[in-house]
């Protein structure tokens, strides 16, 4: 295979895509089947959203480190990916069986059953999704290349995750889960055969280890409040849309799942559409950051759109349209700013921190906005959060110097 050919950024994009898609059956399925096939409410289902972020700020760093000093099965970061695949897969399997698997295990309780399986799930594609990013950084150059085989990542990843929302919208979720099981499965095994890791990681270009030891604390600083406000807007829609729409739109609850799909389908469409076609152009002329923080100031206005005009299926299809110019900037420009700051030899370990600026969020979001939202009478509130923290991190990535 002819290195930095469209194939082999497609496999070397493949695991990553297979933690995206099964973060799409999460992000899709979770809050629904918990709140209307096993009755949780609001909060409780915040609260399954944080346990799995909260094992992942040890795993993140755990696995990041271990991945850039261990060497096993042929490979620094193939270990990792072939155990997390695999888990979350059985993880899937679990989710619409989480009632058969309280009572073979006696638990009267289903709020613990659904934070084990939520637990195990999250912390599966948290774990695994350090080693596929920084799998990519490995097996790229630093500059143009790397930028082009994250943009790939993203487009790659973002068209399975279309696939995901259209098959929860026009089919249903469960059907979503039993598929996510094979994909995520074989997307996370097959390509890792084929993919020949470097057993010596380049070492740091004398420019970007001035960076390093120059202004690298700093920076990177900047990078992980940034991303950290943005992740706290997606994953308070992500969480809580179903709170927002149960509210303004008089759907049932199978309707309410498929006008989530919908939603995120369109979402995810402009998200693997926009990469490749017209991020990675604008951003030779404008440079990365500034295209990344213009991305964001759209995705904050369209949230704001919705809090105050997405009150029917269709305005917030609309909107959620432009919301996706920000979410493929998001899942795509950032990882390459942050991977030319950092040397190759700790990218595994920079990665699990570079992660903990979307895990933090994550833990934010589940244990605190869940009992506020609740609480909240108007449920525009969720998108007014959204709003909010998705402008404050366009500022601050104002502030990150790019070379």
């Amino acid at each position: 295979m002819k290195q930095f050919s469209p194939t082999f950024y497609t496999l070397l994009s493949l695991p990553a895509t297979a933690m995206g898609f099964a973060l799409c059956v999460q992000i899709s399925v979770l809050s629904w089947i918990l709140s209307t096939r096993y009755g949780l409410d609001i909060s409780q289902v915040g609260f399954v959203w944080l346990s799995g972020p909260l094992a992942g700020i040890i795993g993140q760093l755990l696995v990041g480190f271990a991945s850039d000093q261990t060497w096993f099965l042929g490979g620094r970061r193939r270990p990792f990916i072939l155990i997390g695949g695999t888990i979350a897969a059985l993880m899937l399997l679990c989710l619409p069986n989480l009632d058969k698997i309280a009572t073979a295990f006696g638990f009267a309780n289903m709020m613990a059953v659904a934070l084990c399986v939520a637990l195990t799930l999250d912390l599966a594609i948290n774990v695994s999704f350090n080693p596929t990013r920084s799998l990519i950084a490995d097996m790229t150059p630093e500059g143009e290349a790397r930028t082009v085989g994250y943009t790939w990542m993203q487009t790659i990843s973002g068209f399975f995750g279309v696939a995901a929302y259209l098959i929860s919208a026009f089919s249903n979720n469960y059907n979503l889960i039993y598929i996510g099981i094979v994909l995520v499965f074989l997307f996370s095994v097959l390509p890792i055969l084929f993919i020949q890791e470097p057993r010596t990681l380049a070492p740091a270009t004398a420019e970007a280890a001035n960076i390093q030891r120059s202004t690298q604390t700093a920076e990177l600083w900047k990078i992980y409040i940034a991303h950290g406000f943005t992740w706290l807007g997606a994953q308070t829609m992500f969480v809580y849309i179903f709170a927002f729409i149960k509210q303004k739109m008089p759907l049932s609850d199978l309707e309410i799942g498929q006008t989530i799909g919908y939603a995120f389908a369109i979402l995810n469409t402009v998200g693997f559409l926009l990469p490749l076609l017209v991020l990675t152009p604008i951003s030779k002329r404008w440079g990365r950051v500034r295209t990344h923080a213009v991305c964001l100031a759209l995705m904050s206005l369209a949230y704001w759109g919705i809090s105050w005009a997405g009150n029917t299926p269709q305005a917030l299809y609309v909107l959620m349209a432009i919301a996706g110019i920000g979410w493929a900037s998001v899942v795509s420009i950032p990882f390459a700013i942050f991977a030319d700051k950092v040397n190759p030899e700790r990218m595994g370990f920079y990665m699990g921190i570079f992660n903990l600026s979307v895990v933090i969020p994550q833990i934010i979001v589940g244990g605190v906005f869940g009992s506020f939202i609740k609480a909240a009478i108007d449920k525009n509130v969720i998108f007014i959060i959204c709003g909010i923290t998705l402008a404050l991190s366009a500022v601050i990535w104002t502030f990150v110097r790019e070379k």
